[in-house]
């Protein structure tokens, strides 16, 4: 009787050795390490046909950001996915571009970004509106921290081109005490050659 005891007492105590085992911390990516916050925007699977069969692979784009004015988006091809995703955040991270942004909310102007057949209109917001954009256009500017944005995709709905072309709309953006300070310099150099 007191074996059947002591061997229940030690199940018990074993089993309790395992939750507490399986209750750890929950493991932290590198992103989240680094204060950055991930969005997916498309995952393509490809397939190659050859002798013995079809290989597939699949390809990644996500967008990366810190969601204070700094993004950026990349693509990872792997044959298995959780490793084209990995590399595209590896992209994304290195390719990170700084927005100037109003009041931590919103764009200075509007601006038109193209990439090939792709084109996005970007506008500024009042205070209030959100983010209106499609799913593509929407990943990066969450990303990016804009939380009040008027876009407009035009052209190709390929992702990969919207993605590229909301980039190189971002990219453009410039703050107008920066032309104010670009502009006076020329004025300057304009009276001293007269």
């Amino acid at each position: 009787m007191e074996n059947k005891d002591r061997n229940s007492r030690t199940n018990r105590d074993g089993d309790k050795r395992k939750r507490q085992s399986k209750q750890r911390k929950p493991r932290v990516s590198e992103l989240e390490e680094a204060g950055l916050i991930d969005r997916m925007i498309a995952i393509n699977r490809v397939s190659k046909v050859t002798k013995g069969g079809r290989n597939f692979g699949f390809n990644a784009v996500v967008a990366v950001g810190d969601a204070k004015g700094r993004v950026g988006v990349g693509l990872g091809k792997a044959t298995e996915l959780p490793e084209a995703i990995r590399k595209a955040q590896e992209a994304a991270r290195k390719s990170m571009i700084t927005i100037p942004l109003i009041d931590a909310r919103t764009i200075p102007h509007g601006i038109l970004g193209r990439n090939g057949a792709g084109k996005v209109l970007l506008r500024p917001a009042s205070p209030g509106t959100g983010v209106i954009a499609g799913a593509a256009v929407r990943a990066i500017m969450e990303c990016a921290g804009i939380k009040d944005v008027l876009t407009k995709s035009q052209g190709s709905n390929n992702p990969h081109n919207v993605v590229k072309a909301t980039m190189n709309g971002l990219r453009d953006l410039i703050l107008i005490d920066k032309v104010a300070s670009y502009r006076q310099a020329a004025v300057a150099r304009r009276s001293s050659d007269g």
